[in-house]
């Protein structure tokens, strides 16, 4: 763009970035003209997990998967768990030094069936998750997304391919809620959980449940409605406790009954398997 901008293409926020800054999410700088994802090859976390912790329940249950992430997130969620490295950027915080190459000769190491990209927002550093990804199934690894979903169509579709499955946090069915806590919209998501749908990836769905938020059984119906009207009722859903983090420190645990409550109207709605989490 003019004045050696760069427009980065892959979100809706369509950062608009000056020379020597990064977008929204951290992790992607504009060097002299190109837009560089800073955080390729230099995961901030590495762990071997449960496959249940994502949380799949569904997808290889009693298995384990090598869990990564790198800095950086494309949204701003008041109560983000992980903030410390969501929202960083890479030379912030430590980190490994990992080719594609190496990571998946580390899962294979730890004899693990398969890579989580997780934690932060893998799809703000989709081109390490694709080339790592593309080695995995070259290995017969499988490979798992977990994430909010905030991306655009074509470098979803271009990485839907190398995908097995998917944890989706669907924050809320409410695009103020969405605005408000997370700076986001609603659409999207919803268009990417449809396109992960179509692209035979295996998805789960995740509620986090905020008191005085997003708990408003009305609303969770709507959302539940809206899964059994395009097919996703056989589709896990987890609804799972909200605890005060980050910048939502004065908002009080999630009661279990409401958990209970939202479990209840998912049934009513049709949902085959619903799920409670932090509890």
């Amino acid at each position: 763009m003019d004045g050696r901008r760069v427009e980065c293409l892959l979100c809706p926020h369509h950062c608009r970035i000056a020379d020597g800054q990064r977008g929204r999410c951290r992790s992607r700088r504009n060097q002299g003209g190109t837009l560089v994802s800073e955080a390729y090859g230099l995961p901030c976390a590495l762990a071997i997990d449960p496959v249940e912790k994502k949380p799949l329940y569904h997808f290889h249950p009693g298995t384990t998967c090598l869990s990564m992430a790198c800095t950086g997130c494309n949204f701003r969620c008041l109560n983000c768990q992980n903030h410390d490295i969501s929202q960083a950027a890479p030379d912030e915080t430590d980190h490994y030094r990992l080719t594609p190459e190496q990571l998946v000769a580390l899962c294979l190491e730890k004899d693990c069936p398969g890579i989580a990209y997780t934690y932060t927002e893998p799809l703000t550093y989709i081109e390490y998750v694709a080339d790592t990804a593309r080695l995995a199934h070259e290995q017969g690894l499988w490979n798992i997304l977990v994430t909010a979903g905030y991306v655009c169509p074509e470098p979803l579709a271009d990485l839907l391919p190398l995908i097995d499955a998917a944890n989706i946090d669907l924050k809320s069915f409410s695009d103020d809620i969405y605005q408000r806590v997370s700076g986001g919209h609603l659409q999207v998501v919803l268009d990417t959980i449809l396109a992960m749908r179509d692209a035979g990836v295996w998805i789960e769905l995740t509620n986090l449940v905020i008191p005085g938020i997003n708990d408003d059984m009305q609303m969770i119906r709507r959302m539940c409605q809206w899964m059994a009207d395009n097919g996703l009722h056989d589709t896990p859903l987890h609804f799972t406790r909200f605890f005060p983090r980050y910048r939502m420190q004065d908002v009080p645990p999630t009661p279990r009954r409401t958990l209970l409550q939202a479990r209840q109207v998912a049934l009513e709605e049709g949902i085959s398997h619903v799920y409670l989490g932090n509890v």
